[in-house]
């Protein structure tokens, strides 16, 4: 019996996973109540995401970063600056440039 219950739920399971793939996502859809009827505009999470050409040419020929709100700077392969958000970093070209910023290097790097 135990057996029979586990494979219906593991079925079940699958079925339920098709079902879900074969939907298309259409993004979040925001509804204005204040314009006078039902409008409705989808919105793609793309235009918000940084494409890796804009993130390539933000930081071509920098070899280091700091948040723009921290007194830390970081060299690109430090991983004790990944947590900053892309759009808060600013970048540079020296140590001495990071450091003329007012910025101090991190020990973890």
């Amino acid at each position: 019996m135990t057996v029979i219950i586990v494979i219906l739920v593991g079925l079940g399971s699958f079925g339920l996973g098709r079902l879900s793939k074969n939907s298309p996502n259409e993004g979040l859809k925001i509804e204005y109540r204040d314009q006078g009827g039902n409008a409705i505009k989808a919105v793609n999470q793309a235009e918000f995401t940084p494409q890796i050409h804009e993130i390539d040419t933000a930081i071509n020929g920098k070899n280091f970063f700091a948040s723009n709100r921290g007194t830390k700077y970081y060299s690109l392969g430090c991983s004790a600056g990944k947590t900053i958000k892309q759009e808060n970093r600013i970048y540079f070209d020296t140590k001495e440039e990071a450091e003329k910023a007012g910025y101090t290097l991190s020990t973890s790097c």
